[in-house]
């Protein structure tokens, strides 16, 4: 998907309604598992566009960021409910998360963190992760995310559906993949 594409995709996700935070989430464990060394100015807008804490990120924190996001991904790499509950609690005992209710501007009434004053990016972010995919977890009883299974990406994406798994981040690579295997047939035919 192209950087503008993928970014109207953010946009309409957050318009329709973002699942507790998830699609930051994801958004952000996408940007540091493509882009390892992604740039403080890019995490930055990642913040910003979801409503993170606003602050401006130092190169320091840009790092302490991308080091945390890998608990992140372990998670959303994580199909098995039980084994995402273990690594989810783990990292709430590690940082705890002290929920409150926040209306963002334009959005409803929702569930963030508060981390103690002393507190460092680190653990806003992984207690912000713990108790976003804990609450998504224990609301869908499975790991409703994933990764793409299009052959040419592996995106994470969060199931907001409601019958079916979703196996694709987006519409356009599951009519890729469907494309693709109708021309095979065809060919084979």
């Amino acid at each position: 998907m192209e950087p503008d594409q993928e970014r109207r995709h953010v946009t309409q996700d957050l318009a329709d309604g973002n699942p507790r935070g998830l699609y930051f989430l994801t958004e952000l464990a996408n940007t540091v598992r493509d882009r390892p060394e992604a740039t403080t100015a890019d995490l930055q807008a990642i913040l910003e566009r979801h409503g993170g804490p606003t602050l401006q990120l130092t190169d320091t924190d840009a790092q302490q960021l991308r080091q945390a996001t890998t608990h992140l991904i372990a998670i959303l790499t994580t199909r098995d409910p039980d084994d995402a509950a273990q690594a989810i609690n783990t990292l709430l005992d590690r940082y705890p998360a002290r929920p409150r209710l926040v209306r963002l501007p334009g959005r409803p009434w929702s569930m963030h963190t508060r981390t103690p004053p002393t507190a460092d990016l680190t653990h806003w972010l992984l207690s912000t992760c713990a108790l976003a995919l804990g609450l998504w977890l224990s609301e869908r009883q499975a790991c409703a995310w994933g990764q793409c299974a299009a052959p040419t990406c592996n995106r994470f994406y969060i199931d907001t559906g409601r019958r079916t798994p979703q196996r694709f981040c987006t519409p356009r690579c599951a009519t890729r993949v469907r494309v693709a295997a109708h021309r095979a047939q065809q060919a084979g035919n």
